[in-house]
């Protein structure tokens, strides 16, 4: 672990990036990428999975974007049901729920105590096989079985890359030049390892990536759509009307952590880039993600399914308390997944998920909004 020498100010408050560095170096392994002469910078674990922990576009006095479990990971215990770190960029697998579920063992009911994380998206260690100074790759091999009682044999391969600003301005075709800016993908790659080919009849599986921010009263979540609006909002219950607004092109909502409710687009629907808006630190997040229109999306509804294949590409979700009380987080979390495919030994399936925040003044950030969001932040207040 690398010793970091930061600003009181940065040792003194969390969310903050030099605070958040030292915490993490205190407790974790950690790899640091860089770029933009240290303005950006992007943590992430190889112990947990490879995950992005969190990044920052203004070095070590920057603001802390990922959402952080500090009491967790400073517990270095593990919790029952998953061990919520944190992170915003991190690899997990569908289906969720279903008769093919990896979180369900075969005949328990699709409920909050018979679901389960597998160790090895939650507690277990990607193996690190290449670091630079702007990358980090990972490998895993794993075994998992699903409700229907089909055993995958797999393998991971996943790369954590930071963009530079020239990058991230040609990606996207945008002006950065009076604008703070971090930019990361995740190239993450799922090998069939066994010797059967999977099926259909006895599931399958998609790279699902889950990105976690810092909620807030002025955080707005912004997915635009495209088409008839088919939103799936059955996860944990319908969602009440005041905490969603849909229009003809966005559907949007608070991601205050308050209230535990998820959301999800078809493949019909989907645009290619989803996002964030926090007014108060004037921060825009945007995420973009690989989606070809595959024929197979799992569904990860808690409940045997009659159409366990016309599931979400995008999932967004808002963290509030369980029936018992306890929550998670607080956090909000915007999310992306592969399709899936009937993968023969050694084929593959890979999923790119990237993940841009940029910070300055509300006119520069309304103009990046407008361009890929296709929203004017000044309609947020209204």
């Amino acid at each position: 672990m690398s010793i970091v020498s930061t600003s009181i100010r940065s040792q003194n408050f969390k969310n903050n990036f030099g605070y958040d560095l030292k915490f993490l170096n205190e407790h974790q392994e950690v790899v640091l990428l860089k770029s933009n002469d240290g303005k950006s910078q992007v943590i992430v674990l190889p112990k947990l999975q490879g995950r992005v922990m969190t990044s920052t576009s203004n070095g070590l006095e920057g603001n802390s974007y990922g959402w952080m479990n500090y009491e967790l990971l400073a517990s270095e215990k593990f919790e029952k049901h998953i061990n919520p770190f944190g992170g915003e960029d991190r690899f997990w697998m569908g289906p969720e729920g279903g008769q093919y579920s990896i979180f369900f063992e075969e005949g328990t009911d699709f409920v909050f105590e018979n679901w389960f994380t597998p160790k090895e998206l939650d507690t277990e260690i990607f193996e690190v096989i290449n670091q630079t100074d702007n990358s980090v790759s990972f490998h895993k091999k794993m075994q998992l079985k699903n409700y229907f009682g089909y055993q995958f044999n797999i393998e991971v391969n996943r790369i954590i890359k930071i963009f530079n600003q020239e990058q991230i301005a040609e990606e996207l075709g945008i002006d950065l030049s009076e604008i703070k800016s971090v930019g990361f993908q995740s190239s993450n790659e799922l090998v069939n390892t066994g010797e059967t080919k999977w099926s259909r009849a006895t599931g399958l599986l998609s790279i699902w990536i889950l990105g976690m921010f810092n909620p807030s009263e002025n955080t707005t979540v912004i997915l635009p759509y495209k088409d008839s609006l088919v939103l799936n909002t059955s996860y944990f219950g319908e969602i009440p009307p005041e905490r969603l607004t849909a229009t003809n092109s966005h559907v949007l909502f608070k991601g205050n952590g308050t209230k535990r409710f998820k959301m999800g687009l078809p493949p019909q629907n989907v645009m290619p880039y989803i996002g964030s808006y926090d007014s108060d630190k004037q921060v825009l997040t945007v995420v973009s993600y690989t989606f070809e229109n595959e024929a197979n999306y799992v569904n990860s509804e808690w409940k045997i399914q009659d159409k366990p294949y016309a599931g979400d590409v995008i999932n967004s979700y808002n963290d509030g308390p369980l029936e018992n009380g306890d929550q998670l987080g607080p956090f909000y979390e915007l999310e992306s997944s592969s399709g899936a495919r009937e993968l023969s030994p050694k084929e593959t399936i890979k999923h790119l998920h990237k993940t841009f925040h940029f910070e300055g003044d509300k006119e520069t950030l309304n103009t990046i909004s407008r361009k890929l969001l296709n929203l004017e932040l000044e309609d947020l207040s209204k």
